[in-house]
């Protein structure tokens, strides 16, 4: 927060003073204004920023001239001005500085000289998103890789606390009013998820344009890849844990489950619990020989989870044939903690993975045709489909 407060500082008022020399204006104010708004947290988010504003202040000043030319400054010709210029601003697409191009309009028709004021606002906001994007080309924003790891693991380890809590519950008796109050917790974790992907998305544009990092395009989509992964066990585990709590309401005061079974699958969820932890220090980590650490340690405990997996499904069978009434509760279970178990799959991420980057890599192609060209004559393709073999043979 510091280094960005400085850095935008900086930038305004480096903005200011070239302002003061280029502008014909006596207080160039919209020079340090536009490099305050465009100096962002991210490279990515100054260069889209710096790009939408000038648009803006240009929209804004053709309306201005178009309406001084064509009617003047009136009550109702600035009612006009306001809704053309709003209206110009969504067909220019400048998302959150629409409103600009409606106060840039204003302000040039207000003033008697037209041209003399467009001039001026226009040199000013090119100055100011210049001085903006080079102070982050200068001054590179960091890299909120870390950040965003560490929300991922924040994450896993929240879902596993809830694991181990369901697990302990199923070992015992449980009322349904405890089993819905895990259900409610499970369905918290969307809110976490919310937190975690805004975290993962100033990540994303940190990795972009960033001259610091070489292969962004591989580290956002293993992060993103690995979000999607732990999404899908927490929807997995809310309907896990719907089912225990209709399961409990039918149980009524009898144990959730018998004894063996029980203690199996509170086994069971602890192990699961520990894997969804390994999985996200595997998505988090950089260096290979922590990488690979990682991964042996998902293969091993996910193998351990599915052996555990299987002696559940035998007790269950046991089970469904003494209890015929509640075997779709049963069979629920085992079918989430199996579901859960193959989205953690080494050999499963490895060709989402792959997938993803192909998806990527395909849709590039097709917005950017020539800048796709280009990277392919500068060797950058190559460079990805070394990425993607790294990366399948990382996850197998």
């Amino acid at each position: 927060m510091v280094v960005q407060t400085l850095r935008s500082a900086t930038a305004a008022t480096i903005a200011y003073v070239i302002a003061l020399r280029l502008s014909p204006e006596p207080a160039p104010l919209t020079a340090p204004l536009t490099a305050l708004l465009v100096v962002q947290v991210t490279f990515y988010a100054t260069l889209t920023n710096g790009i939408r504003r000038v648009n803006s202040v240009v929209a804004g000043v053709l309306v201005a001239i178009a309406f001084s030319v064509l009617v003047g400054l009136t009550w109702w010709s600035l009612a006009l001005l306001i809704v053309a210029s709003l209206a110009v601003g969504h067909l220019v697409r400048v998302d959150e500085y629409v409103a600009e191009v409606a106060i840039s309009a204003m302000l040039v028709l207000g003033v008697t000289t037209v041209g003399y004021t467009a001039w001026a606002r226009i040199v000013e906001t090119l100055i100011g998103a210049v001085v903006g994007t080079a102070c982050n080309l200068l001054l590179p924003p960091p890299v909120w890789v870390d950040k965003a790891g560490r929300s991922i693991e924040d994450l896993a380890r929240r879902v596993r606390q809830l694991m181990l809590r369901m697990g302990e519950e199923a070992a015992g008796r449980t009322p349904w009013q405890q089993a819905a109050e895990r259900l409610h917790e499970a369905r918290r974790l969307d809110h976490d998820i919310v937190q975690v992907d805004a975290a993962l998305r100033q990540a994303e544009d940190s990795l972009r344009l960033n001259p610091r990092v070489k292969e962004g395009l591989l580290h956002r989509v293993v992060l993103r890849t690995g979000l999607d992964t732990l999404e899908i066990c927490t929807v997995v585990l809310r309907v896990l844990a719907r089912s225990f709590t209709d399961l409990a309401k039918a149980r009524g005061s009898e144990e959730l489950f018998p004894p063996r079974v029980g203690a199996t699958v509170e086994q069971l969820l602890s192990e699961i619990a520990d894997a969804i932890v390994s999985f996200a220090v595997l998505v988090t980590t950089h260096l290979s020989e922590n990488a690979e650490s990682a991964e042996a340690r998902l293969s091993a405990e996910l193998h351990t989870a599915a052996g555990t997996r299987d002696r559940l499904a035998e007790l269950l069978r046991e089970e469904i044939r003494k209890d015929w009434a509640h075997w779709q509760l049963l069979g629920a279970v085992l079918t989430e903690t199996t579901r859960i178990i193959d989205e953690l799959n080494t050999e499963h991420r490895a060709r989402r993975l792959l997938e993803e980057l192909d998806r990527v890599s395909r849709g590039q192609r097709t917005k950017l045709p020539r800048l796709a060209r280009l990277r392919d004559r500068l060797g950058v393709q190559e460079e990805l489909w070394r990425n993607r073999a790294g990366v399948g043979e990382r996850f197998r």
